[in-house]
C-alpha cells in the first residue's frame, strides 16, 4: 500500500526499478526537476575503470562518449558504465539502475515505451533522446549476446 502512495501511476515496462524511476520522472511537472533527477542519478553512478573503456563497449550514435558493460553472474546481468557528459551519465545511470539484476531475456523484454513515458523527450534535445535509445539498444544487444 505504501508503494502505491509513493508511485501512484501504474506502469509496467518489465522491471520494478525501471517502473519506479519512470513513475518518478513522469510525475515531475517541471522539466528542470527531471534534469535535477538525472544529475542526481549521474552522481551516484560508480565509475568504470579507464582500462575498461574500449570500442567493444562503446555506445555508437551518441554525441558524448558513452560506455556500458554488462556482466553475467548467476544468470543475472550487472551493469557498469561511463559517460563524459553529465546529463548522458544520468540517462546511463537510469538505465543501469532499471536494468540491473535482470536476466538477459528480461532485459530483452523491456518495453522501450518507457523512454517517452519518462517525459524526458519533452525536456531533452532530440539528439539526447536518440542517444538514450542507443544506450538502451546497446544494453539489449549485450543481453542478447548472453542468450
Amino acid at each position: 500500500m505504501a508503494e502505491q502512495a509513493e508511485f501512484p501511476i501504474k506502469l509496467n515496462f518489465g522491471s520494478c526499478e525501471l517502473n519506479k524511476i519512470v513513475t518518478k520522472l513522469n510525475t515531475c511537472s517541471e522539466p528542470r526537476k527531471r534534469y535535477e533527477y538525472l544529475l542526481f542519478l549521474a552522481k551516484r553512478l560508480p565509475s568504470l575503470p579507464s582500462q575498461s573503456l574500449n570500442a567493444a563497449i562503446k555506445v555508437k550514435g551518441c554525441i558524448s562518449q558513452v560506455y556500458v558493460l554488462g556482466e553475467l553472474k548467476d544468470g543475472k546481468l550487472f551493469w557498469r558504465g561511463f559517460s563524459d557528459a553529465l546529463i548522458t551519465k544520468g540517462m546511463l545511470a537510469l538505465l543501469i539502475i532499471g536494468l540491473d539484476n535482470l536476466s538477459p531475456s528480461e532485459v530483452l523484454a523491456i518495453d522501450p515505451g518507457f523512454i517517452p513515458a519518462t517525459g524526458l523527450n519533452n525536456s531533452l534535445t532530440p539528439s539526447r533522446v536518440n542517444g538514450f535509445m542507443n544506450i538502451f539498444l546497446n544494453m539489449q544487444a549485450q543481453a542478447n549476446s548472453f542468450i
